[in-house]
């Protein structure tokens, strides 16, 4: 992951509130997303995730969208967004996502029971996020094949007192206003 790790080192750190804050192209969309980085970052998810017999691939918007729309034209899997907007069709699954410095509804629609799914997203942070959509697929009563996230923030967050688990590919954490690697190989 030489290309991810050097561009998570070079990533300016801003604050929001108490929250330090790194700014990256996966997470941000800023600074510029280069083809390579995604491209390494892609392969890196389609080896690590099981994706054997999965339906779907399910992300949140915005910052998964990229990632999974890559993944799923590699794989052949079709692609379901979470969208902040409700749209009232049948079948929709509302759930409330709670980040560091935000909190937002969001709504899952495409998804039945039984759907075998692969999740995906850009950060496992807070967790807020990722453990709401979970919860929400588990209610609907999908069937979460694995579960991925390009960078992790390193401490804790709130899947870790769930039956929740999350791969990750590099782990992260923000000390003294720089991106220190943790883990390059992330959490299988």
């Amino acid at each position: 992951m030489d290309q991810l790790r050097q561009s998570l080192l070079e990533a300016p750190i801003i604050e929001k509130g108490e929250y330090e804050y790194f700014v990256h192209p996966i997470s941000d969309g800023v600074p510029m997303l280069r083809p390579e980085l995604l491209r390494e970052i892609v392969i890196k998810i389609i080896r690590k995730a099981e994706i054997d017999n999965v339906d779907k691939i399910v992300t949140p918007a915005a910052m998964g969208i990229h990632i999974s729309t890559a993944v799923s034209l590699m794989t052949d899997i079709p692609l379901v967004v979470i969208r902040k907007r409700q749209y009232g069709l049948d079948g929709e699954e509302p759930l409330s996502q709670q980040t560091g410095y935000s909190e937002n509804e969001m709504y899952i629609n495409d998804v039945d029971p039984g759907d075998r799914v692969l999740v995906l997203d850009d950060v496992l942070s807070t967790g807020g996020t990722m453990r709401a959509v979970l919860d929400a697929l588990d209610s609907i009563g999908a069937d979460v094949v694995d579960t991925v996230a390009v960078i992790k923030k390193a401490g804790s967050n709130e899947l870790d007192d769930s039956d929740h688990h999350v791969k990750t590919l590099i782990n992260v954490r923000v000390e003294d206003g720089e991106v220190v690697i943790v883990d390059e190989s992330g959490d299988d």
